[in-house]
């Protein structure tokens, strides 16, 4: 009897370890394969060097969430509302069983604790613009081990475990930078506007400027202040620098730039070169104030990024081959092209990123399908 016993739980035991074996989610880790991707046209492998994932199929429809950080400025409430739109198109529509927006701020630990839920609640993939790049390694392990696809976007994660889709945010800051070193000739004192602190593009944007200002061999006089890519912080921020330090001969800007442009006019502060974002407010005083020296490069990447990470998401959990990191096109007017009905809209709400568009992938909106959509989480 009492070896019976014995063999009847060591059964028992074995059982039970495979019934929790079987209820274990199956790892995303997927096959590093051979490029091009399934749509080499959309999704261009940022080096030569870039790896190619293809993610084991599933059947849909699925269950996405996007996990967003900030929400406190224009950027983040078109992306939101760009996000929205693009699900709500009815071949992407066909393809989403459940699409959740969550913002949480600028708290690291709540967008994380968000991104745990949504792995708990069992979606199939969760798109993140991530407030911190190298704050999230227990999150991708937990999502890996769960059979849950990572994409981040914007601001990217610190990983090859998550596809991340971005443009290049540090040569977007080498760009502005070399607008300055070329329309301010000898140097002189700079008005530098930040975006949100400890976030990569912020990071990477401001690496950028620095080291083509750095490499010109001109002397520089940089003012930094903290704008948070928000015309009305970033107006308060500049009207005060003005108050404090004066004149500025050249002025960067990563966003909140319709502001920043406003508090000059306010401070009665002669325009100058100016390296931007690609807000329609910014581009309606860079097409008409050039003649009073607001001499602009106008340079980034719309919102509509959002949508490109979420058809990444849905490509890779069909199993269909995709860069581990995808290089988006820079949207880029410069002196002396801007044009109004072209690339930037008179007649519309100064607070739209122009550009809002990646043609290469099949993402394209109007105004109204865009600002039909809420900010709100749902």
């Amino acid at each position: 009897m009492k070896s019976n016993t014995i063999l009847g739980l060591a059964a028992g035991a074995a059982a039970s370890v495979l019934l929790a074996l079987a209820a274990t989610p199956v790892l995303a880790a997927p096959e590093v394969v051979k490029g091009p991707s399934d749509d080499a046209q959309c999704y261009v492998p940022w080096t030569a060097d870039t790896q190619y994932f293809k993610f084991p199929a599933k059947s849909g429809p699925f269950r996405i969430a996007l996990a967003n950080g900030y929400i406190a400025n224009t950027w983040r409430i078109q992306m939101i509302q760009t996000a929205k739109a693009y699900a709500a198109q009815p071949d992407v529509a066909a393809k989403l069983k459940e699409f959740k927006v969550v913002s949480t701020g600028e708290d690291v630990a709540a967008q994380i604790a968000a991104i745990n839920n949504f792995i708990d609640s069992g979606y199939d993939a969760i798109v993140v613009n991530a407030q911190n790049p190298s704050a999230f390694g227990p999150v991708i392990d937990r999502a890996k081990e769960a059979g849950v696809i990572l994409v981040a976007f914007d601001n990217i994660l610190d990983t090859t475990d998550a596809i991340n889709v971005n443009v290049d945010q540090k040569g977007l800051g080498e760009l502005w930078g070399k607008w300055l070193v070329k329309h301010v000739p000898n140097g002189g004192k700079v008005l530098e506007v930040r975006g949100v602190a400890g976030t990569s593009v912020d990071t990477d944007r401001h690496a950028g400027i620095h080291e083509v200002l750095d490499a010109s061999g001109k002397k520089w006089d940089v003012v930094e202040v903290v704008g948070k890519w928000d015309d009305g912080t970033a107006q308060k921020a500049t009207a005060d620098a003005i108050a404090v330090n004066g004149h500025f001969d050249g002025i960067t800007a990563q966003g909140g730039d319709t502001g920043v442009v406003q508090a000059m006019i306010d401070a009665k502060h002669p325009m100058v070169p100016f390296g931007g974002e690609t807000e329609n407010g910014f581009r309606k005083f860079c097409g008409t104030m050039n003649k009073d020296g607001l001499v602009c490069s106008s340079a980034g990447t719309g919102p509509a990024q959002v949508a490109v990470a979420i058809k990444t998401a849905i490509d890779a959990l069909e199993g269909k081959v995709v860069p581990q990191s995808v290089r988006l096109p820079l949207a880029i007017v410069e002196d002396p092209d801007f044009k109004d009905g072209e690339n930037y809209y008179a007649d519309q709400s100064d607070n739209f990123f122009v550009g809002n568009s990646f043609p290469t992938c099949g993402i394209n909106f109007t105004a109204q399908e865009i600002m039909g959509q809420t900010k709100d989480n749902k």
